[in-house]
């Protein structure tokens, strides 16, 4: 194991931004051991004298959205403690070009090669979430609607993903099941009924929001009477959402979901929904391709 810690000044920065430094340290952690399997990196070991240093740039090889910087910075801290220097030069959720270094780390080249894979790929990851976050964004742009993410993120790194959404110009829907009630259709048929579940939910929960799904118009205009707070449209046409959003009348939020693509963001937010919820922000966001280019010290 590695034993290492992310310094203190690191942990602020993680902390700000909504991720756990506990949690964000043990992923860390996990990375970093699995990358050395209980050894060292022969290759560098072979080939890099013991008291080399250098600086390892962080470089963008594509355009995109940043995500992740802080969290990179605390990869190299918890591998090398205050013996690397970072800087960084793009700031979480700005546009890079091909070309722009994103972060500089400065210190032994041991440590730098030893942190550089379990960084890239944090940070490739979680800007390639919020590039693509930015892509729905930009396609909804002055309809009001909003992109939402879901539940399905990468497990244990949940907290890190939604950041990234956000970064993106996204919003995050519940972070896990106890903070947001969200009925679905095997919650409807246990109670027996869309107003049952929902009456069951708010009964026992009162002060917490209750989404419920429906997948008709008959069913919208039931949770609506019951009280609802937020209705996710399951698989609706977008004539379906102008009627949903002539029915709701802003008795409720909207939110569409199921079946969504890029090509047709635009008309399903031009329907009136609040939102859209897209799972495929955070289950098939590609990498944002970023590289690592080491400039020896003189």
């Amino acid at each position: 194991m590695s034993g290492g810690r992310i310094d203190d000044g690191v942990r602020a920065k993680v902390s700000a931004a909504g991720i756990d430094p506990v949690a964000l340290e043990l992923l860390i952690g996990l990375a970093v051991d699995e990358d050395l399997d209980g050894g060292v990196d022969v290759t560098t070991v072979a080939t890099v004298p013991s008291d080399q240093r250098a600086t390892l740039d962080l470089v963008a090889r594509r355009p995109g959205i940043v995500a992740g910087g802080s969290v990179a910075e605390a990869v190299f801290s918890y591998v090398s403690g205050d013996s690397v220097a970072v800087r960084t030069v793009v700031a979480d959720g700005s546009r890079v070009e091909a070309g722009d270094v994103i972060l500089s780390a400065s210190g032994p080249t041991h440590e730098l090669l030893r942190a550089e894979r379990p960084a890239l790929n944090l940070l490739g990851h979680l800007s390639g979430i919020a590039t693509a976050t930015r892509t729905w964004v930009d396609a909804v742009a002055g309809t009001g609607a909003s992109i939402r993410d879901t539940r399905k993120t990468t497990p244990g790194m949940r907290r890190l993903e939604k950041y990234a959404v956000r970064c993106g110009g996204g919003v995050n829907h519940r972070m896990s099941l106890s903070d947001a009630a969200l009925v679905k259709d095997n919650h409807v048929i246990a109670a027996g009924g869309v107003a049952a579940a929902f009456e069951a939910v708010r009964r026992q929960f009162p002060g917490i929001d209750v989404e419920v799904e429906v997948d008709s118009i008959d069913q919208l205009d039931e949770v609506l009477d019951a009280g609802a707070d937020l209705v996710l449209l399951d698989n609706f046409t977008p004539e379906q959402m102008r009627e949903a959003v002539r029915r709701t009348s802003g008795r409720a939020r909207l939110e569409a979901s199921g079946g969504l693509s890029l090509d047709m963001a635009g008309e399903v937010a031009a329907t009136g929904v609040d939102y859209l919820a897209v799972g495929a922000l955070t289950h098939s966001a590609p990498v944002l391709d970023i590289g690592a280019d080491l400039r020896q010290e003189s």
